[in-house]
């Protein structure tokens, strides 16, 4: 059709042509398009910085010829001002949607996304925290609204009772929210993100522990005379020699123990139950291998059979198709004489990491300070998957009988723990 001025009465009236794409202009770079289907809808061509652009209005009828043109002139305002009609309209489209969609539905897109790279307590764990702290306060503003003094407010709430760590991380989620925000054209700015300069430093968390061995014989031989249940007080012997985490020792399963009358005594724990994120978790090759004295063999191997046909190797005392509670040492351990105030389980980690270091220095050891890390489980970065499971496996299990030897020296037998 040739280019002039539209009616309503062409506007209707026009069809596509031979079942192509049909154009009618109106003048300015305005035109009705008509699709091969007969769909109808009214752009906008123009140039800009020196390219050829286009701008879809909307449909026909619902947008009249009128509305177009009004439209249109809109546009061509626009680009007299230097402004890019599309990107004005694509701003104003995120402006409308910033005010539809508040934190809360921000917030758990967001948390919707990280799924498959979560565990799944983690991801409880993470929206539970949103639930508690955030949410309430500014989860219903919307999105765009929200500043530096909302999320400030937020953290300054957090830190005020004392949770500093927790508003660290929560920190962290904030900026990744908002991050998420400008990559759905929501906001233009993160709020969030200049707040790390307010946030309080980070107390490094450190577990009560005795650090002395000879101190530490004393006080586990101590506790091991006073009255506790014979499974609480073999996790606490093998808790003190083979210096796991509590969780894996408490969730401990008896096919997890492997050649306990050999020479190649070891636990392995399954990846699912080491701290590392959920692919490595998935992965059989991050299993962790604690390799096992003598003593710590005996202990393990007297636990399994006290712990009868249930699979755990630590049963709960009321509940036993069920894993040992999770304070069960922690309460012996807190209303004992020999470790109240100043031993935790937890806190064998310490006592074995310090003692075996100044052990390795007395001795210009210098190499063992990176294998007793890798004892602990602690991964070092940019290693590869089978480090924990294979790497320096003699001299942790020759670190592993030097501390066990310290250790036992003058504790009762692991027979007489079973009381």
């Amino acid at each position: 059709m040739s280019q002039g001025k539209l009616t309503d009465r062409q506007c209707r009236n026009l069809q596509p042509e031979a079942g192509r794409v049909a154009k009618a202009f109106d003048g300015g770079g305005l035109h009705l398009r008509v699709s091969s289907t007969g769909h109808k809808s009214w752009r906008l061509k123009y140039r800009f910085d020196g390219k050829e652009k286009q701008l879809t209005f909307g449909p026909y009828p619902l947008i009249s010829l009128a509305e177009a043109r009004a439209m249109r002139d809109t546009a061509k305002r626009e680009l007299l001002a230097g402004v890019d009609p599309a990107k004005a309209a694509r701003d104003a489209r995120s402006r409308r949607s910033a005010e539809r969609t508040n934190l809360q539905s921000a917030a758990l897109r967001w948390h919707a996304l990280q799924l498959n790279r979560w565990k799944a307590h983690h991801a409880e764990d993470v929206k539970a925290a949103l639930e508690k702290d955030v949410f309430p306060l500014i989860g219903h503003l919307p999105i765009a609204d929200i500043g530096v003094p909302e999320i400030r407010k937020v953290l300054d709430r957090m830190q005020d009772r004392g949770a500093v760590d927790q508003a660290h991380r929560m920190h962290g989620r904030l900026v990744h929210i908002f991050d998420l925000a400008i990559v759905d054209e929501l906001i233009e700015h993160n709020p969030a993100r200049p707040l790390k300069v307010v946030m309080q430093p980070v107390r490094k968390r450190k577990f009560k522990a005795i650090l002395r061995i000879e101190e530490a014989r004393s006080a586990l031989a101590a506790w091991e005379r006073e009255e506790h249940l014979p499974q609480v007080k073999l996790a606490s012997r093998l808790l003190a020699l083979a210096a796991p985490r509590p969780g894996p020792l408490r969730f401990a399963t008896k096919d997890e123990f492997h050649d306990l009358d050999g020479a190649g005594a070891r636990w392995i724990i399954p990846a699912t139950k080491m701290k590392l994120e959920r692919a490595e978790s998935e992965q059989e090759a991050f299993a962790f291998t604690i390799p096992l004295s003598r003593q710590a063999a005996a202990v393990a191997k007297l636990a399994i059979e006290h712990a009868g046909p249930r699979p755990w190797v630590f049963p709960g005392q009321y509940a036993p198709r069920n894993p040992m509670s999770e304070n069960a040492l922690s309460r012996a351990y807190r209303t004992s004489p020999a470790f109240a105030g100043r031993h935790v389980p937890h806190g064998w980690r310490s006592t074995f990491s310090t003692i075996m270091n100044e052990l390795a220095a007395d001795h210009e050891r210098a190499g063992d300070r990176e294998i007793i890390d890798l004892m602990l489980g602690h991964k070092p970065e940019g290693v590869e998957a089978t480090y924990n499971r294979a790497a320096y496996m003699n001299r942790r299990r020759q670190i592993a009988q030097e501390w066990a030897d310290l250790l036992s020296e003058g504790l009762a037998p692991p027979e007489e723990l079973l009381g």
